[in-house]
């Protein structure tokens, strides 16, 4: 299926590695123009070298508002316009919640609500005087189900949650579609304590019906699909991606 992504201009956060990474590439291989965002200038730097010279890169930290806020006008300076924003990138501070520090839910809700916030607000604006455009914010299954440990994660991704279905009713008129894909356990670096350890492996993946976790490529599709022409009457939809897990609890 051509999902008519030649050229089309799609800005990907989090993309130095992990479901970032397997996202910006996929979208490269696709034909689209990817700009990559996020902290470590030597990661992103390995992944445009793979990007067939469709992808290029702009540090930014999702902390400071400032580096946010200037990443949809240097896209469009580079590129004429903004097709896409994949709001990637996120954190998942643990711990007990007796014992987190106020500081923890900041840094949480600044990288993972208002930095997406901010970047559909100007990604939007964008789109709308284009004529339309996709948006896909990066949830977590915690934003669906909280997890013990995980309380000021799952409270960010819920959040997410909701923001992209109010934003998806106020934008639709306009031909912006917001969507949320929702993944269950990856095998990413941030995964690396639980897949590093048999005991710790097994624990996780018991959970899972699927009976294992998943390849980040396994999101691509997906992912390619949202920010796709294809996909201009799907929105304000969460897409579950976990092997089952949500479904069993």
């Amino acid at each position: 299926m051509d999902l008519q992504l030649t050229d089309r201009v799609v800005l990907v956060t989090g993309a130095s590695r992990g479901l970032g990474a397997a996202m910006a590439l996929r979208l490269a291989a696709e034909g689209a123009l990817v700009v990559a965002a996020a902290r470590s200038k030597d990661s992103l730097a390995e992944v445009a070298a793979r990007g067939e010279g469709r992808i290029s890169t702009i540090e930014a930290d999702m902390r400071d508002h400032a580096s946010v806020a200037g990443l949809v006008d240097e896209v469009v300076a580079r590129h004429g316009r903004i097709d896409g924003l994949i709001n990637n990138a996120g954190i998942a501070p643990a711990g007990k919640f007796v014992d987190q520090d106020p500081a923890i839910w900041q840094d949480a809700l600044t990288v993972n609500v208002i930095a997406p916030m901010l970047l559909a607000q100007a990604a939007g604006a964008k789109m709308i005087e284009q004529g339309g455009g996709q948006i896909v914010n990066v949830a977590s299954t915690t934003g669906i189900r909280g997890k013990p440990y995980l309380v000021a994660y799952s409270t960010s991704k819920g959040a997410v949650v909701r923001f992209t279905e109010a934003l998806a009713a106020e934008w639709a008129a306009k031909q912006v579609q917001v969507n949320c894909i929702a993944p269950g356990a990856f095998v990413t670096d941030a995964q690396k304590a639980v897949t590093e350890s048999a005991e710790l492996l097994a624990k996780r993946v018991a959970k899972i019906p699927a009976g294992r976790m998943a390849d980040p490529e396994e999101i691509v599709p997906l992912a390619c699909l949202l920010v796709s022409p294809l996909s201009s009457f799907t929105t304000g939809a969460v897409f579950v991606v976990d092997g089952g897990e949500s479904g069993k609890l």
